[in-house]
């Protein structure tokens, strides 16, 4: 045997010592030198306190499938504000998120033409009020005069009938009198109602139009909540029912009332218009977005008490009772029902979940 076979020989030995050592190592990281439980579920020992704990029977029984619907916050009030008169606009006192008061001014329209009319009016008014007076002077003496013979009847028939003349005329320039102080009345546009100034839609300088707007206004009380809701569940809601309202803005969820449901149906989208009184709210404001919330269709579930639920990191777990012992078992759960939350995997109805597991820690 030559020198160098021996050192071959130890070089070999090393290489299996190290590669022998390596796979102890390898199973002992996998456990095989430790005695292993067989898989399936622990129970722990009998407890002689478990009388005293608080159990809970799994149940099942029909709950309501809730969905939830966008809409937006609006006031049951609100005016459109638009001149009577063709005029150009001169002043706009608000803007838009203004509180205004009953009886405020809001806009001014341009008054010359009508001072113009009213002054006219007034003028023919004097005129047609002096030619009355003349006439019905003048038919009072021929009345006079006819009591005495002194005047025939044509005469007399003749000054009665120019004295009603007269007063019609009278009457009508009061007429035009009275209708050009209305117009002018009407170039100053006023607040109908204490309300929040909802959006300007002209400016100064811009022409007002009979019956175009000029600016709207919505009434801070009496919001509503409308909500677009498919026709298959539009039909489970009635006038007066309580709905439940979210409003993610204010983060607060109330009960509100069924206030309207349209009979219409949108033909693209088979939708119909829901509008909800919503209670009142602080900070509550119209264009708020909002979401209407009610059971549309129900389904059988199994329900445990919350408290019955512990969470271990990600996972959700409970404490059964189980011919005498505690297990542990790991289950999923889905909404919440008040003080009961929905199970969807790992519990079958009527067995026993520990109501207050802290106590049986």
């Amino acid at each position: 045997m030559t020198q160098t076979e021996p050192k071959n020989m130890n070089k070999l030995l090393a290489i299996a010592g190290a590669v022998l050592a390596l796979i102890l190592l390898l199973l002992y990281m996998q456990g095989s030198f430790v005695s292993k439980v067989a898989p399936g579920i622990i129970e722990s020992p009998a407890d002689s306190n478990l009388l005293a704990l608080q159990t809970s029977t799994v149940e099942k029984k029909q709950v309501a499938d809730v969905m939830s619907w966008p809409g937006t916050v609006k006031s049951r009030t609100v005016a459109n504000i638009a001149p009577k008169m063709t005029a150009r606009i001169l002043e706009i006192k608000v803007h838009a998120s203004d509180k205004v008061k009953q009886g405020d001014v809001l806009v001014r329209l341009d008054e010359r033409d009508i001072v113009a009319q009213e002054q006219a009016a007034l003028a023919a008014l004097a005129g047609a009020t002096a030619e009355g007076n003349r006439a019905k002077a003048d038919a009072e003496r021929i009345q006079s005069l006819y009591s005495k013979e002194a005047a025939t009847k044509e005469h007399l028939d003749t000054s009665v009938a120019q004295d009603k003349l007269a007063q019609a005329k009278v009457n009508q320039a009061t007429s035009v009198l009275t209708e050009a102080k209305s117009l002018h009345a009407d170039t100053v546009l006023r607040a109908p109602f204490d309300a929040v100034v909802l959006k300007r839609f002209k400016e100064p300088g811009d022409m007002g139009l009979p019956g175009v707007p000029v600016i709207s206004l919505q009434a801070p009380q009496g919001l509503r909540l409308e909500a677009d809701v498919p026709t298959s569940c539009a039909s489970q809601f009635t006038l007066g029912m309580p709905a439940q309202v979210r409003i993610d803005t204010l983060g607060q969820k109330v009960t509100a009332q069924i206030d309207e449901i349209s009979p219409d149906v949108d033909a693209q989208t088979r939708t119909q218009l829901i509008k909800v009184t919503l209670p009142t709210m602080t900070g509550l404001q119209a264009g708020y977005f909002g979401w209407l919330e009610q059971g549309c269709a129900q389904h059988e579930a199994l329900l445990i008490p919350l408290s019955a639920v512990q969470h271990i990191g990600q996972l959700e777990v409970v404490s059964v009772l189980a011919k005498g012992h505690q297990v542990m078992r790991h289950i999923r759960t889905a909404k919440v029902f008040g003080d009961q939350i929905e199970v969807i995997s790992g519990l079958v109805a009527d067995e026993v979940v520990i109501s207050n597991p802290q106590q049986a820690q």
